[in-house]
């Protein structure tokens, strides 16, 4: 426990420290375009964020080696896990900085992705079999094409759904993190129970990667004075994706002891811990193939984006989505804790979603909304300037003039305590 704590100060020191670095190098190297329409930010602000997020993974990755128990699990384990995140973080940074700095093309960006994801395969990090019921067949042996197939498809999902999720000031850092805090739980409660390699490397991997965005989210927090970018989004999903590949493939005849359900949630966590940035991914997919636009079109139609919209501040809506992330994240966790009923994930499911949408509802949005601000008074602007769609403020309303008297008298002698007014319709006296 003390190990996976040390790594992930380190990790989370180092990348909070190489920021400021960072953020100057994007300035003076001009990473900071201008607001487009989509945008919900209101003035230039530098990316490449991910530059100091890769910087925190390495270190945090070459402590992780060097540890007792830790460092022996992953000389153990049957991948070069150290090596091959380093090298394939680093072409998804490369990748991701380019697109930063001078724009990329969509589908040379996917293929970085893949070349990415390849490099994990190449280095024997990939799905050797799939955990299925008995009914199914039982556990699905992986050839090294189908493996191979299989784990580039779960990387690049990942990658692209934490890439669609990373629209507001520190979202995508915080559902990164509560997805590797799920993922770690898991593990550090299966290793209580079993000695298999891979759980304590899953274990390490997520808490480097906790560490990685809480160094990162103090800069990103609203109001964020640095972005991730696609350079520290796409990373933190490859590693993401790495955790769920390393703890997925567990042989349910041994958590059968340690699980209500050992085959179904190396399944259902992933599923668990990614949901929120699946549910945007695919519905961003869906909406844009609709238009008849490309799935990788940009648009204003991401669930934190329809946050905004109903009126909520850009700080509230990134706990939303926090709170959201969490409790389905968790109920995984919980489930295979406590050996509850499978029906309990879905009443989880229920109440995830039950959260969004009260605390969507305009009558629930708390202090400073525009449905709760007196009507006259200017509501409390907590967040900065307003980040998307906000209602209008209604400007002070204006003097009002003084009518000329009714007897036709000067306008003068019409005064309040003997003081004169100022004439409204001069033409009339």
């Amino acid at each position: 426990m003390r190990e996976y704590l040390f790594m992930a100060l380190i990790s989370a020191a180092v990348t909070y420290l190489l920021v400021p670095l960072v953020r100057r190098f994007a300035i003076r190297i001009g990473a900071m375009p201008e607001v487009r329409e989509r945008d919900v930010h209101t003035k230039p602000t530098p990316r490449l964020g991910g530059l100091a997020m890769y910087g925190g993974l390495v270190v945090g990755l070459l402590t992780a080696s060097h540890l007792t128990h830790t460092g022996d699990a992953l000389a153990a384990y049957d991948a070069d896990v150290v090596t091959a995140l380093i090298v394939a973080g680093g072409l998804i940074t490369l990748t991701g900085f380019l697109d930063d700095w001078w724009g990329m093309d969509a589908f040379i960006k996917l293929g970085g992705q893949i070349a990415a994801a390849g490099v994990l395969v190449f280095f024997n990090l990939r799905l050797l079999y799939i955990p299925l019921p008995k009914d199914w067949g039982g556990s699905t042996s992986l050839d090294y094409t189908l493996s191979t197939v299989i784990t580039i498809l779960v990387v690049v999902v990942t990658i692209n759904a934490v890439n669609f999720v990373d629209g507001l000031d520190g979202l995508a850092a915080g559902v990164v993190c509560i997805a590797a805090m799920a993922t770690w739980a898991y593990s550090v409660f299966l290793a209580q129970s079993m000695s298999a390699g891979n759980i304590t490397t899953t274990a390490a991997i997520a808490a480097v990667l906790i560490g990685t965005c809480l160094g990162f989210l103090p800069h990103n927090f609203h109001p964020a004075k640095i972005f991730m970018g696609d350079t520290g989004a796409m990373l933190i999903g490859l590693v993401l994706a790495s955790s769920i590949v390393t703890v997925t493939p567990l042989d349910p005849a041994a958590i059968e002891s340690v699980n209500k359900f050992p085959v179904l949630l190396p399944l259902i966590l992933p599923a668990g811990v990614l949901i929120l940035p699946l549910v945007d991914l695919i519905t961003a997919v869906v909406r844009r193939t609709s238009q008849g636009l490309s799935p990788f079109a940009p648009d204003r139609g991401h669930l934190h984006h329809r946050l905004l919209d109903i009126g909520h501040s850009m700080r509230r809506s990134v706990l939303i989505m926090y709170a959201w992330a969490f409790l389905f994240s968790f109920g995984v966790v919980l489930m295979s804790r406590v050996g509850v009923p499978l029906l309990l994930f879905l009443a989880f499911s229920v109440l995830a979603l039950l959260v969004l949408v009260l605390m969507a509802a305009p009558r629930w949005r708390g202090r400073g909304g525009a449905h709760t601000t007196p009507r006259g008074k200017r509501p409390d602007n907590d967040d900065g300037p307003p980040t998307g769609p906000m209602p209008a403020i209604p400007p002070d309303p204006p003097a009002r003039r003084q009518a000329p008297p009714a007897d036709g008298s000067s306008p003068e002698r019409a005064s309040a305590e003997g003081k004169p007014v100022i004439p409204a319709f001069p033409s009339r006296s």
